[in-house]
């Protein structure tokens, strides 16, 4: 595979040195996105989405739990996620690795810094409070998973209900109540190939790339920012990216 990432990478350079990429997409232009909640009947709040061929699935969990010692009056609030060997031949089965783990941290830190669930809501009494569990799937990869687990996982709690709390325990069965929000937190991703920067990554050109960075949107916030690679931004490049997110924030919100 290393061969062929050469190649690759020979190819989309090519292409972005004469201003093109290998899908005709404008250099900032998303892929087409598709978006369906309510897909899992099991789970409190679910979405799938499609971004480009990249496909992932979000669901929502409530449990019963209790407190973190140091915020005793606060719910929890947990994201995970799996990369399916079947969505990408490098992913392979067993305990998530470093990819899978930074994806559920980057669409957590999103939801979390953005502070749109009032978790002190969650409180329902002393040593006990309700467990909000965001799962994500990657069903299908082929660049981007970022985008669409943040796009999958916001719909997916905009879709989710809070089941009533009786009897000591969470009614499962019976009909919840749609879970409260404040704003919608998004994620977009960009990545940087030589001295070129594209929106919404394929495979090819996040295999091609040389730094990548995911910056957070919640309203008229930023609310993070996540960068990885040797290479860097310069100033000028990341008050354009941030520029651009907020411009693709408006346009993303709709799907919601």
């Amino acid at each position: 595979m290393e061969v062929m990432d050469e190649i690759k990478k020979s190819y989309v350079t090519l292409l972005l040195e004469k201003g093109e990429r290998a899908d005709k997409r404008g250099m900032f232009d998303y892929r087409p996105i598709e978006v369906k909640k309510g897909v899992i009947e099991s789970a409190e709040g679910s979405a799938w989405v499609q971004l480009g061929n990249t496909q992932v699935l979000a669901s929502v969990k409530f449990q019963l739990d209790k407190p973190f010692p140091d915020r005793p009056k606060e719910g929890v609030l947990s994201t995970s996620a799996e990369l399916l060997p079947m969505a990408n031949p490098r992913f392979e089965p067993g305990p998530p690795d470093e990819r899978a783990i930074e994806l559920a941290r980057v669409v957590d830190r999103a939801v979390r810094s953005a502070e749109i669930i009032d978790l002190e809501s969650f409180f329902i009494e002393e040593d006990k409070v309700y467990g909000l569990y965001i799962d994500l799937y990657v069903l299908d990869y082929d660049g981007n998973y970022f985008d669409a687990a943040s796009l999958a996982a916001m719909a997916a709690i905009r879709n989710a209900s809070i089941p009533p709390y009786k009897d000591g325990a969470l009614a499962m069965k019976e009909k919840g109540t749609p879970l409260k929000l404040s704003g919608d937190a998004l994620e977009f991703t960009f990545v940087k190939i030589g001295d070129k920067i594209v929106a919404d990554p394929s495979l090819d050109e996040e295999y091609a790339r040389d730094a990548r960075i995911t910056v957070g949107i919640c309203g008229s916030n930023i609310c993070s920012i996540q960068k990885s690679g040797r290479g860097a931004f310069k100033r000028d490049e990341l008050e354009k990216i941030i520029d651009i997110s907020f411009e693709k924030y408006r346009e993303l919100s709709k799907y919601l």
